[in-house]
């Protein structure tokens, strides 16, 4: 099992790539295992859309993205290491992560920004 530290490192990097993005979204849980990121108001769906999350397990830390839900398209092109850490289809696990597949995340985070501001739900 990955070490406490480590994961609360991984936790870490994975925050700071929403954390860029607090200032389009409105921060609905920032603790130290558990932050949570939502889009605007929806009236098509009367309440706030749910952007991202990154929360710690015990033994990984899951990054929640949710336009790769709704417009599964910004997965084209996507790496096969980063996809091999996805869990159903907004979600990836890790216990680490190297700067390379941080940098994509990163990426893929802020083509859903944009996403979802051309979309109107930001």
């Amino acid at each position: 099992m990955p070490e406490k530290r480590d994961l609360q490192a991984t936790f870490a990097r994975l925050k700071k790539i929403l954390q860029k993005h607090e200032k389009h979204l409105t921060v609905t849980a920032d603790e130290p295992d558990n932050y949570y990121l939502d889009a605007a108001y929806s009236e098509k769906f009367k309440r706030q859309i749910f952007f991202g999350a990154v929360r710690m397990k015990k033994r990984y830390v899951s990054f929640h993205l949710m336009p790769l839900y709704a417009f599964p398209d910004l997965l084209k092109g996507v790496s096969s290491a980063l996809r091999k850490r996805m869990q159903g289809k907004s979600c990836f696990n890790f216990t680490t992560v190297d700067d390379e597949t941080l940098a994509e995340l990163a990426a893929l985070t802020e083509r859903g920004v944009e996403r979802f501001k051309k979309e109107g739900l930001i």
